[in-house]
């Protein structure tokens, strides 16, 4: 049976709100999920799961996470999304969906790019964060039984799948190109987002990049690993902005990478700059470990330019002071849009052409 747009729309705008209750210190009940209280109570405790399952996920990430949703998922952000394309084709496939577990729900956007396409979808989770998503699959049945059949989780390998989006590193990205060659697919890799400063950037815009590095520990793709500074630049008022994160190095995990890091960096006798618990080490590379910034200088903005084009199958955001467009401002990167798309792929395009 075929589902409308409208109808997905309503399903998702509601999922945006029940999203919403879930706060740090519990939750705030929403008025018009009065009925689902036993479903919002198991979700209550599934985030708690989460935590106990993976050391990375903290209460603040996940409903960090849970809140971006809820203000992704209002009518008019659905509404401009959708509205540029014609799906009037659309649906009636399998998509599989393989997802990463670096962050909480870090495969939301393929699983609701799919429903609001008209597909079946079939998730094969990561161990790392399998909790939260079948209770949100639940919540859309609610809404709608015929969700019952268009959403499966399996354990095991995908099958009948017309299609796949699978999300890895750069060694399963290989084994997936294998793996899904005779389908329509996206393969995502790994990816990193860098910051550019110029020396101008003022205190609140500093802060606000330290969002950009912190949040999820760096976990994410859209988290900056990396800092392009002019020559001579004076890494104070950068670290007094970052400042605000300190106590970061009482959790234990990221406390633990801190120190191993660093006692790395200090036998091989690398050059570090150091606040006790950010380290910024100058690197070619674009992923830096937990705990860690790595940065370069640049001489002109024209030789920058060109190095960031040649890397840009690597990169996911480029951040900086008055963004160029498919830029991001600071602060905004673990704040993305309905239609900032993962690795620049469009994935509703790719979904609608079926």
């Amino acid at each position: 049976m075929n589902m409308t747009i409208e109808e997905h729309t309503s399903n998702l705008v509601a999922l945006g709100k029940f999203l919403g209750q879930f706060q740090n210190d519990g939750v705030q009940r929403h008025p018009d999920f009065s009925e689902l209280d036993e479903l919002t109570n198991e979700m209550h405790e599934k985030i708690d799961a989460s935590i106990h399952r993976n050391g990375w996920f903290t209460r603040e990430n996940i409903v960090f996470s849970l809140q971006q949703w809820n203000e992704a998922l209002k009518f008019e952000n659905i509404k401009k999304w959708i509205g540029r394309y014609d799906l009037s084709n659309s649906g009636g496939k399998k998509i599989g969906i393989v997802m990463a577990g670096n962050i909480p729900l870090v495969g939301f956007h393929d699983f609701i790019s799919t429903i609001i396409c008209d597909h079946k979808v079939q998730i094969k989770q990561s161990s790392s964060d399998e909790l939260l998503l079948p209770l949100i699959a639940r919540f859309l049945i609610e809404q709608n039984s015929e969700y019952k059949n268009r959403i499966e989780f399996t354990k095991g390998k995908l099958e009948n799948f017309d299609a796949v989006i699978a999300t890895g590193s750069d060694n399963t990205a290989r084994y997936f190109e294998y793996y899904f060659k005779g389908k329509p697919n996206i393969v995502r890799k790994n990816r990193n987002s860098i910051a550019i400063l110029t020396g101008n950037e003022s205190k609140e815009e500093l802060e606000a990049l330290s969002e950009d590095i912190f949040l999820y520990y760096g976990l994410g793709c859209r988290n900056v690993s990396k800092l392009y500074v002019p020559e001579g630049y004076d890494f104070d008022q950068f670290f007094k902005a970052m400042y605000s994160w300190n106590t970061i190095i009482n959790e234990n995990k990221y406390a633990n990478n801190y120190d191993y890091n660093k006692a790395v960096y200090l036998m091989s006798e690398y050059k570090i700059l150091d606040n006790g618990f950010l380290m910024l080490k100058e690197d070619e590379s674009f992923g830096s470990p937990i705990a860690t910034v790595f940065y370069q200088t640049y001489k002109d903005e024209d030789n920058l330019k060109e190095v960031l084009e040649s890397n840009s199958e690597k990169l996911q955001c480029i951040v900086r002071k008055n963004p160029k467009p498919n830029e991001v401002a600071f602060g905004k990167t673990q704040k993305p849009e309905l239609w900032d798309y993962a690795d620049n792929i469009d994935t509703i395009e790719f979904l609608s052409k079926l």
